[in-house]
């Protein structure tokens, strides 16, 4: 009896393990059909949408083409109405491509003008400071000649002349003579004598008589608007003087120093600035 049980047992269990893999199987075929049915309807539409671009490619040629036919046309039309041929028409725009790298050339030579020129303006502006810096300190040499110039003439000596009492200031000096040049309101003439020899000085003319180094006294004779004035005995330093011109100016000479042996004098004439001046060699 058991072998039997165990018989029966065996064919089913075979059973079972079919029915299983037919089971997968079936599901694996649906699956398959499942994927195939997707995967050909994604195809499906990649192929409408790949036809619907190549149509749109035709339709977008087919345009490209007709505007091209017009662009043909427009042109001929153009060079027609223009009387110029294509020759003429590729002259036409090399001048216009020349012109405007002549004008971007115009305008990079414009810019770099305006660049030197703002240069330019800064170095020129640079330069009125530095003039006005040396105007300032030409301002303070000024200020500071006039305050020693006043300065010295303070210094200077103050005498009487020999007509009606007049006084002026008086240079014992070469320096001091041309302390009184730069006060600017007389003229003033240099001279050294020399015993009994005449000379034209200024507009007159003086002769040495005699000198006495030691008692600082001289006497000398001067020659004006064919006059002559004798001066005896005049000291050093002490101006004397005389009206000399067509309309008489008060002239005045000082001596400073007698030279050696007795024989020479040296001093100045001052003249008035609106007094006649000497005659030059070429007048």
């Amino acid at each position: 009896m058991s072998d039997e049980v165990v018989e029966e047992q065996v064919p089913r269990t075979h059973s079972g393990a079919l029915l299983g893999a037919i089971g997968a199987a079936l599901l694996l075929a649906i699956g398959g059909l499942i994927w195939s049915y997707t995967l050909s309807g994604k195809l499906t539409s990649q192929q409408a949408e790949l036809a619907d671009a190549k149509q749109q490619n035709v339709n977008l040629k087919a345009s490209l083409r007709e505007t091209d036919a017009r662009l043909e046309v427009a042109t001929d039309e153009l060079k027609t109405s223009l009387g110029l041929t294509q020759k003429q028409l590729d002259t036409r725009a090399a001048q216009l491509a020349s012109r405007q790298l002549r004008e971007e050339a115009n305008a990079q030579q414009l810019a770099s003008a305006e660049k030197q020129t703002a240069q330019q303006v800064t170095a020129v502006s640079s330069a009125v400071t530095d003039v006005k810096t040396d105007v300032g300190g030409v301002k303070t040499d000024v200020a500071k000649t006039q305050s020693d110039l006043a300065e010295a003439v303070s210094q200077l000596t103050s005498m009487k002349g020999d007509l009606s009492g007049h006084s002026s200031l008086i240079a014992r000096n070469h320096d001091e003579l041309e302390v009184l040049k730069h006060k600017g309101d007389h003229n003033f003439y240099e001279f050294t004598l020399t015993k009994g020899a005449k000379k034209p000085v200024g507009t007159v003319s003086l002769e040495l008589k005699k000198a006495d180094a030691k008692r600082s006294k001289f006497t000398l004779v001067v020659y004006s608007d064919d006059k002559e004035y004798e001066k005896r005995d005049r000291n050093l330093n002490e101006p004397f003087q005389f009206y000399s011109g067509k309309d008489p100016a008060l002239f005045e000479i000082v001596v400073n120093s007698v030279g050696a042996k007795n024989s020479t004098i040296s001093g100045y004439l001052s003249t008035p600035k609106n007094a006649p001046a000497p005659a030059t060699a070429g007048q």
